[in-house]
């Protein structure tokens, strides 16, 4: 076994550029120490980092209650290079391409030994990734950092955690080809929902609220898209596009609003499912017709994060190149941009996730090697 660190050049610079959060979009690029590696641990050079939702609620919130506490540094869809292997890492070597994902259960709680793993009593988190280099903990490099093919491009390798995600609720729903779900949102991850829906040959109505978003939503396989500000009445014609007006198969909310959440509970069939992907904020309470849930058997679900299976799914999906990666990455900038992209995002223009390149020599592969 090997005891000692490998390291990917003496003469390493000791510093690195990484975004930190102080407080409020309050975000700075420093210069902090680039991390070594401890025992079991591996440090990756960052190649590509994506922009998301959560990270954007951090940044206009300052912090997140559970896992960032500012001055920190934070994001975790990413992908690089190992650069660096601590004493006992067998799996892994210098040089190597890699996704690891941003979490890890335990393996021995109560909810590990019931296949909800994401739900582990002690998930290990990891942020960071808004840097040269981010330290990937011993357990992440265990059970859930992957090996990427060099055919792949390391920025759409990124997109694993996000896609697992969704992957995760797709298993809550069910749904199987043929069948006809809603999905309610046409952000990064409503889109996502619709995309590999689609693939799945399951069809897509999906409900959005700008116009640009429209073609967007039919360009990722909707069958049919509703509008929100061009429709009277949403549910009423989200309904008329299901057979005899009886309702979608399945539903999927990824808007994290009460009213959204209600919408959904309305346009499912009788004895349909309805995920409700988007969480609301704190003490947020809904209203539901306990009559309609009763008396239509309705199955009322959520899904949280993913788990290491379904992230390996996913990656699959992704490395297969039958998910279409280059559709969802609409920018690209260095890390000094990071602050001008996440306002980008805020004001709700079309972009769904730019690619963030905190080293520049790395450069970009565009499309697949076939």
């Amino acid at each position: 076994m090997e005891t000692s660190a490998k390291i990917e050049n003496i003469c390493m610079p000791e510093e690195m550029n990484a975004a930190v959060l102080h407080g409020k979009e309050d975000l700075r690029i420093e210069r902090l120490p680039i991390p070594h590696a401890g025992e079991g641990e591996i440090v990756v050079r960052v190649q590509s980092v994506l922009t998301c939702g959560t990270d954007l609620k951090v940044y206009r919130r300052g912090y997140h209650a559970k896992m960032l506490q500012p001055p920190i540094s934070f994001g975790h869809e990413l992908a690089g290079k190992v650069s660096e292997v601590g004493a006992g890492v067998t799996g892994f070597d210098v040089g190597d391409p890699v996704v690891p994902l941003n979490s890890a259960p335990c393996g021995k709680c109560y909810f590990c030994h019931h296949q909800q793993e994401n739900l582990c009593d002690d998930l290990l988190f990891n942020n960071g990734a808004y840097a040269e280099y981010i330290l990937i903990p011993a357990r992440i490099v265990e059970k859930n950092t992957l090996h990427v093919p060099e055919r792949v491009p390391l920025e759409h390798a990124a997109m694993t955690e996000p896609l697992a995600c969704v992957l995760h609720g797709m298993d809550e729903i069910g749904a199987q080809a043929g069948d006809q779900i809603v999905v309610i949102g046409a952000g990064p991850i409503g889109l996502m929902f619709v995309h590999l829906a689609a693939l799945m040959g399951i069809e897509v109505i999906s409900v959005v609220k700008r116009a640009e978003q429209v073609a967007l939503a039919h360009s990722l396989g909707a069958r049919h898209v509703v509008q929100t500000t061009e429709t009277d009445d949403v549910i009423a014609a989200v309904r008329a596009l299901t057979p005899q007006g009886r309702g979608a198969d399945a539903v999927i909310e990824a808007v994290a609003l009460p009213e959204t959440w209600q919408w959904a509970v309305d346009m499912v069939r009788k004895g349909g499912v309805v995920n409700f992907f988007g969480g609301c904020a704190a003490e947020t309470t809904v209203a539901l017709d306990t009559n309609r849930l009763h008396y239509s058997n309705l199955t009322l679900c959520s899904s949280f994060h993913h788990r290491p299976s379904v992230c390996r799914r996913a990656f699959e999906w992704i490395a297969s190149g039958q998910f279409a990666c280059e559709k969802f990455l609409t920018g690209r900038a260095p890390l000094e941009e990071l602050v001008s992209a996440l306002e980008q995002l805020m004001r709700r223009t079309n972009d769904i996730k730019t690619v963030i390149l905190p080293t520049a020599d790395f450069p970009v592969k565009a499309a697949y090697e076939r």
